[in-house]
């Protein structure tokens, strides 16, 4: 049997005053392992002097939830720790990113903005039908956080797969590490959209720096990973 995971995640909730809105897709062959990424990843934590908390990188942008207390020094190095780390774990990405104000979105019914990303995601799919086709069973994990995703995401992912090959399973970032890899990402493409808009605040340039730092050490880092 080869399996093959995605891990999905969103930023920004359609309907709220978010001014923009990601899916992110993060594809891992099960056959291949990463025990020994992780075993290097708590060693520097640890070397770090840091505990190991399920990353959420907004709340350590901003120092709220478990990051809360933490002065910036102590945030940078949890970061740091975690782009090492996905820079050589077996993993590619896809994500799809929506301006809102483009999508016909109703407060209430935003039946606009669930046809506008079923559709794309299922014509992405099917554009890489031959390699999903390789795997005896795709497992789906989201967190069902989301009624739009859940949504979005079971119609897609079953018109393009049959469904016998589909598991879905709730998927939180302190069960799962490529839970939190699928955050990060969000996360960090909708920092990319906000640099290439001018729209970054003190926040994203104290931890990421100035556009050409952010898209050097960051983004293109990222980016080597999509699929």
């Amino acid at each position: 049997m080869k399996d093959l995971s995605i891990f999905v995640d969103e930023s920004g909730d359609p309907g709220t005053e978010s001014k923009y809105y990601l899916i992110a897709l993060v594809f891992h062959d099960q056959s291949d392992g990463f025990e020994r990424y992780e075993a290097d990843y708590l060693q520097a934590l640890r070397t770090k002097g840091l505990r190991d908390i399920p990353l959420h990188l907004s709340p350590l942008l901003n120092g709220n939830d478990r990051y809360r207390g933490m002065d910036v020094e102590e945030r940078k190095r949890y970061l740091a720790a975690f782009r090492v780390f996905l820079q050589y774990l077996p993993f590619t990405y896809a994500v799809f990113a929506y301006k809102k104000s483009e999508l016909d979105v109703d407060l209430l019914a935003p039946r606009g903005a669930i046809q506008r990303i079923r559709r794309d995601l299922a014509i992405y799919l099917l554009d890489h039908l031959e390699y999903l086709q390789q795997f005896d069973e795709v497992k789906i994990y989201y967190d069902n956080g989301q009624s739009l995703v859940t949504e979005t995401l079971h119609d897609a992912v079953e018109f393009a797969l049959s469904k016998e090959a589909i598991i879905y399973r709730d998927a939180s970032p302190q069960r799962y590490r490529l839970s939190q890899v699928a955050d990060y990402i969000c996360t960090l493409e909708l920092e990319a959209i906000k640099y290439a808009n001018s729209e970054t605040g003190g926040t994203d340039q104290l931890f990421f720096g100035m556009r050409k730092r952010f898209e050097k050490d960051f983004l293109k880092k990222l980016q080597k990973h999509r699929l």
